[in-house]
């Protein structure tokens, strides 16, 4: 059974006039547990909806038709209680944009604990939790200091603490890098793939950088509400006109390669990632 599925997926918010305005359009999805999912797509193609919904920060489905299942819970149906909704949201974490509309508290530690406290833990599993998770992102040696003179990425990487703290099967990053500089983003990013890799984390990326969809291990690109693109990254980045209609750009690496690749140059294999582009330069140049 899949973790989450999505069935015939149809959204809309109301405008001011009391009109619905089509978001998301028609979505079929099955995520499995322990995936790593980039979604892809410009402003305004569904992607922060979607996510939302996931999370169940948007509850109210009146514009909505369809249905999402989270590890077999119909999270839309109108016979589903509080009390279910409250344990599926401990199990679905959230990482926004800016890390600073997530810090709450005056100290780091006291921060990473307070999703815990909310679920009633005891004050030594409150403790374990929190120095693990600190441990996890690798802030440890930061955990009696202040969040606000941390930096981007350092901030960023504590709130993400925050919701481990919580013990959730799947966690959703949405742009949790835009915001940051190229090392707060790498140090992020490590972050994300040590969760999937060591402690099975289902995640979804959504993102606009096109050097972080290549990591995952799997690509889904939303345009104008609909899912246009679903495989994986090597899938995804074959398809250049598609992504270019969809006002999207290949990885930087991969765009140089298919240019050398139409001046003659005998490339062969993927090149979205540095690594995969040397590999496949030096393979051409021993030919």
């Amino acid at each position: 059974m899949a973790y989450i599925k999505i069935s015939d997926l149809n959204f809309s918010y109301r405008d001011d006039d009391g009109n619905f305005i089509p978001v998301l359009k028609d979505i079929s999805l099955e995520i499995e547990k322990g995936e790593y999912i980039a979604v892809l797509g410009h402003n305004g193609s569904g992607k922060s909806t979607l996510a939302k919904l996931l999370n169940m920060v948007i509850d109210d489905y009146e514009g909505m038709t369809g249905k999402i299942e989270i590890n077999g819970k119909d999270i839309t149906s109108p016979e589903i209680t509080e009390d279910e909704i409250y344990e599926l949201r401990k199990d679905v974490g959230m990482v926004f944009q800016n890390p600073d509309n997530q810090l709450v508290a005056t100290i780091v530690e006291e921060d990473v604990a307070f999703g815990p406290e909310n679920l009633g833990l005891p004050r030594e599993e409150i403790r374990r939790r929190v120095d693990d998770a600190l441990a996890t992102v690798g802030m440890s040696e930061y955990a009696r200091h202040e969040p606000h003179r941390l930096s981007g990425g350092q901030k960023q990487r504590v709130a993400i603490a925050g919701i481990i703290a919580m013990m959730p099967e799947c966690m959703i990053f949405d742009e949790s890098t835009a915001m940051l500089d190229p090392i707060g983003r790498k140090e992020v990013i490590e972050t994300i793939e040590k969760l999937n890799r060591e402690r099975h984390i289902t995640v979804l990326s959504i993102t606009h950088y096109m050097d972080e969809a290549v990591r995952a291990g799997r690509v889904i690109v939303l345009n104008d509400g609909n899912i246009l693109l679903d495989g994986t990254p090597s899938y995804i980045f074959s398809k250049p006109d598609l992504l270019r209609e969809a006002g999207l750009d290949l990885p930087q690496c991969a765009d140089l390669m298919l240019r050398l690749k139409k001046r003659g140059i005998p490339l062969e294999g993927d090149f979205n990632t540095p690594e995969q582009c040397v590999r496949s330069l030096l393979n051409a140049l021993h030919k």
